[in-house]
């Protein structure tokens, strides 16, 4: 192990602060191949974390979360950032009279990879809306999860800011050898050329890029307002179509 990551997870290694390996639900005795594989992704965690401010986050937990409960999976939404953005969503969602698509958690805490673990027991997905600038809060959610997936705008200042997270999922995978990653390229402007242009830069990176984008579109600035999801305002959007994808591509990504 490398002496920096040493120095830098320093309190979370395994050892110096109990941390334990995350526990799993074994499959029952006889299942098939196929249902020893649905079981195995009991409690899967999907971490959506970026260093940088304002990479929309949380439109996209909410939204991921909301289409893997769609899908009939029970899920749980953690609000890691002390903002509590998502958690004003849902309040925002209470309010309104919308029913509950799932739970939300506020956990802005660095003991996150020791809570997570008996939420998952619980859930079949669980996403993490992670927060920005908080190194400590980061290095804990990236030690609970199984996938991190890291929103990028197309800019080249978005693109030169991925070098942090980067080396943070770096470290965290010398703890987590199993640890996924995955750039997710959001608000997309449409009509140009620049998403294609992200994707090209992104190329160099130590980790893919999903094929789903996701467009800069006022639909998810109106339904952040009023509490709800894209699709419940136009089903056949592109904007919900974008974020079905997002959930095929991540579920694609945790095989």
């Amino acid at each position: 192990m490398n002496t920096r990551a040493r120095e830098i997870w320093g309190a979370q290694e395994t050892g110096s602060a109990g941390l334990e390996p995350r526990p799993r639900v074994p499959p029952a005795p006889g299942l098939s191949v196929k249902a020893a594989t649905q079981a195995s992704l009991v409690g899967k965690v999907i971490a959506l974390l970026n260093q940088k401010g304002g990479a929309g986050k949380t439109t996209l937990s909410t939204h991921l979360a909301g289409a893997f409960a769609c899908r009939g999976e029970r899920v749980t939404l953690i609000d890691a950032d002390p903002q509590e953005s998502a958690l004003d969503w849902a309040q925002r969602r209470l309010q309104s009279g919308q029913g509950r698509l799932y739970g939300v958690f506020g956990l802005a805490r660095d003991t996150l990879h020791k809570e997570v673990p008996q939420i998952a027991l619980q859930a079949d997905r669980v996403v993490i809306d992670g927060p920005p600038r908080v190194a400590s809060l980061a290095r804990s959610a990236l030690l609970a999860a199984d996938l991190v997936l890291i929103p990028v705008q197309p800019s080249a200042y978005d693109v030169w800011a991925t070098q942090e997270m980067v080396a943070l999922i770096q470290e965290a995978q010398v703890f987590r050898p199993g640890l996924r990653a995955a750039f997710v390229i959001n608000r997309r402007i449409v009509g140009t050329v620049i998403g294609r242009e992200a994707r090209d830069a992104l190329a160099d990176q130590p980790f893919p890029t999903l094929r789903a984008d996701i467009a800069q579109r006022i639909a998810f600035a109106d339904c952040v307002a009023a509490g709800k999801l894209v699709w419940e305002v136009a089903p056949k959007g592109a904007a919900a179509r974008e974020i079905w994808a997002l959930a095929d591509a991540a579920q694609e990504a945790l095989r």
